[in-house]
């Protein structure tokens, strides 16, 4: 059995060690073998290590800069990071390079669909299939049903008190590019609070310019005085690039206002934070909030609280992708809502997955646990689905 037979059967089977162990023997073998280098940037992309198949990917164009296959690669690296831009830039040098080439000029509309240009994509489409009528169009890219891209997600939570009934919430939530300066969301919640029932309406805006993305937006409820009747929010968020030559990959620095209007109580929240991205996908950020509470009839207080989190890429497929988090939080609250009447103090420790199984679907789930003052508990469970489109 040659070594592509032996990587491609270990890759079928996800067995990413014993695929390396294979191309890492061979590259020792012929350290200059261009192929070898190639199918280890594979390899690297399908388990994961997205970090390591990038650079893997622009040692190789140091060498070999007018290799297609290398740079449509490249663009599969990027687009699974999410670094749009980046990959249409590579499938563009791609089909530069080989503009004969009909699955390059599907990837490129694919990208070109992603970045909101719907027009262009169908003209790339048009271009595959005059250079090759057989060829297969994915029917995400054919369709091209919107100008945008769309986020559906549907989930459930729920707060299991050990001094009361459980809370629930279930909820939908539509986020939609409608270009890339200007994305939209709308969301829905019926809330389950101590045998009452109340339902909330969120939406929001988001716009990109040099500052940052600025978000504002608001919220109307039937609150049934477990939840505010109004919000209001803003935030402004800007990012740094820092580059892959040291363990800061980029920082990212957030500040944002929250207003709760209760029946009987009007809460602020300021919130700040910093993530610091690093290598392999793994990011660390610190987030502290400090929330003022003023009650009918009684002044005004501030309570801090802040939360620190770890996020980390997972092994898995070819497609799909896998991450987790944990982290840890503490504080002290007086919100005015039905399980947080009166004021305690808090420690809460808890963790996340998400997994996307498919080009157009995932699933997320998280979990904490919460010791507050008074020896009560709140254990927490949510799970959501989403469907891109």
């Amino acid at each position: 059995m040659d070594w592509q037979t032996q990587v491609r059967t270990y890759c079928d089977a996800n067995d990413w060690v014993s695929a390396m162990k294979v191309l890492e023997q061979r590259i020792a073998q012929a350290p200059d073998d261009m192929d070898l280098k190639a199918w280890r940037a594979r390899v690297l992309t399908w388990s994961g290590n997205l970090t390591l198949a990038e650079q893997e990917y622009l040692e190789i164009l140091k060498k070999s800069p007018n290799d297609p296959d290398v740079w449509a690669g490249l663009a599969n690296v990027y687009a699974r990071e999410g670094k749009r831009d980046q990959a249409l830039a590579a499938l563009d040098r791609a089909v530069q390079l080989d503009p004969k080439r009909a699955d390059l000029r599907i990837a490129r509309a694919r990208a070109l669909r992603e970045a909101g240009d719907q027009s262009a994509s169908d003209a790339e489409l048009k271009t595959a299939a005059t250079l090759d009528p057989t060829v297969k169009v994915p029917g995400p890219i054919r369709a091209g049903r919107s100008k945008g891209v769309s986020e559906l997600r549907l989930g459930n939570e729920t707060d299991f008190l050990n001094y009361a009934g459980a809370n629930q919430v279930s909820g939908a939530s539509l986020a939609t590019r409608w270009i890339p300066l200007l994305r939209t969301s709308l969301g829905f919640g019926a809330y389950q609070r101590g045998g009452v029932l109340a339902e909330k309406f969120t939406a929001s805006a988001t716009t990109l310019h040099w500052l940052g993305a600025l978000t504002a937006g608001g919220a109307i409820g039937h609150d049934n005085g477990v939840i505010p009747k109004s919000e209001a929010f803003y935030d402004l968020d800007h990012g740094w690039k820092t580059g892959q030559a040291t363990i800061f990959r980029g920082l990212e620095l957030d500040y944002g206002q929250h207003w709760y209007w209760y029946q009987a109580a009007r809460i602020l929240t300021l919130n700040g934070a910093a993530i610091v991205y690093l290598p392999r996908d793994w990011s660390f950020s610190l987030t502290a909030t400090g929330a003022r509470s003023a009650f009918s009839g009684t002044g005004a207080e501030w309570r801090p609280s802040g939360t620190t989190r770890l996020t980390f890429p997972l092994p898995a497929g070819k497609i799909s992708q896998l991450s987790g988090n944990i982290f840890f939080a503490a504080g002290a609250e007086n919100f005015a809502s039905a399980d947080q009447i009166g004021r305690f103090a808090s420690q809460t420790y808890g963790g996340g997955l998400r997994f996307r199984f498919a080009e157009r679907h995932d699933v997320a789930c998280s979990a904490s646990y919460q010791r507050r003052t008074q020896n009560r508990t709140d254990t927490y469970l949510g799970l959501s689905y989403g469907i891109h489109f």
